[in-house]
């Protein structure tokens, strides 16, 4: 197992159910310094009232938590942390960190895994992998004429780290999510200029909550997507952003209101393509992520489209390779039912040998 967010530890939990041996039938390697996946590296001011929604590891009633009745005062990174702690140690997962997987090579019928840890650089043999390492290590900025030529600084999501940073700068935020909003929010009374730009329409849903049908087709374009091995979309393209009251209020300050995407960037700020033109000091992209697979690039997975061919969690190319947090398995719509389906298939697969 590669990886130790939800994905990793929902399959990691439906193994040890399904018979295996934590640490003597399978071993989960995790990059991260502590437990709790990506959400340890997130930024201090957010908060899991203010966040997508986390939903429960499977089992995690057991130790009596809930992402539902969690602390909202804390930092987000802080309380999953904490539970994620718990959880592998009561399941006694016996977590390998901070252990950074670096490639993956065919060795006869079963598979070499390259890795460094404390001790140095070191190798494992395994029959099958489960490649859960998410998406927070392959940030995505887009290129625009100009890009390069900026004077001022480029800060992605996974580099935002307080609002302070940001103290008197003129900022554009780029993208049409949840983080851009977010960022806007908490730039407010820290920046002194703010541009949001996004390159769709942003859809607010007047709902208050995520709409079902729309999220879960955007689930669905994600699936065929992973299934044609495209690159895969946007899931909040296909669902809107639910008009909660924290974001309603700040649409109607005015600070959530997004222009169309800038045709240029400029050595000072960006451009469109009327002319008009923004100063910028720093440009913000909440554009999302990648796939990190770059450790399984010596097996050659990809497809011409630029995505891997993944149905039902497994790779069409080489039925050793599970993915789970994977196109459609990355929202959290289903991501635990994808762990119950790969751990049924990782166990198929070993008793057929």
């Amino acid at each position: 197992m590669i990886g130790a967010g939800q994905a990793g530890l929902s399959v990691s939990f439906y193994l040890k159910r399904l018979g295996l041996d934590p640490g003597n039938d399978f071993v989960v390697f995790d990059r991260g310094p502590v437990t709790g996946g990506a959400w340890q590296h997130r930024w201090e001011a957010l908060r899991l009232g203010t966040a997508h929604r986390v939903n429960d590891l499977p089992g995690m009633d057991e130790l009596g938590l809930s992402f539902e009745t969690a602390d909202r005062t804390l930092p987000a990174k802080q309380v999953i942390a904490d539970y994620y702690r718990q959880y592998e140690d009561h399941y006694g997962f016996q977590v390998v960190r901070p252990a950074v997987v670096t490639r993956v090579v065919n060795r006869g019928v079963n598979l070499a895994v390259t890795f460094d840890a404390p001790g140095g650089e070191q190798e494992l043999t395994t029959q099958v992998i489960v490649n859960a390492t998410g998406t927070w290590r392959s940030p995505f900025i887009p290129w625009y004429p100009g890009r390069d030529s900026f004077l001022g600084k480029h800060v992605h999501t996974n580099d935002y780290s307080s609002a302070q940073d940001f103290a008197g700068k003129s900022v554009v935020v780029v993208g049409g999510g949840t983080s851009a909003i977010g960022f806007l929010l908490e730039l407010e009374h820290s920046a002194s200029h703010l541009t949001w730009v996004s390159r769709r329409p942003v859809e607010f849903l007047d709902e208050g909550v995520l709409d079902m049908e729309a999220g879960i087709s955007a689930v669905n374009k994600q699936d065929e997507a992973a299934r044609a091995g495209r690159a895969l979309p946007s899931i909040v393209s296909g669902t809107g952003v639910p008009r909660t009251r924290r974001i309603q209020a700040g649409i109607e300050r005015g600070v959530l209101v997004a222009k169309p995407m800038f045709s240029a960037i400029e050595p000072d700020g960006v451009r469109w393509a009327d002319g008009t033109f923004q100063q910028a000091d720093v440009i913000l992209w909440a554009t999302g992520f990648r796939p990190e697979l770059r450790h399984l690039s010596p097996l050659r997975l990809r497809e011409k489209a630029g995505g891997i061919t993944v149905a039902q969690g497994s790779s069409w190319k080489d039925p050793r390779i599970f993915f789970a947090g994977y196109g459609p398995q990355a929202s959290t719509i289903g991501a635990n039912r994808a762990g119950r389906t790969i751990a049924r298939q990782v166990v198929a697969n070993l008793s057929s040998r």
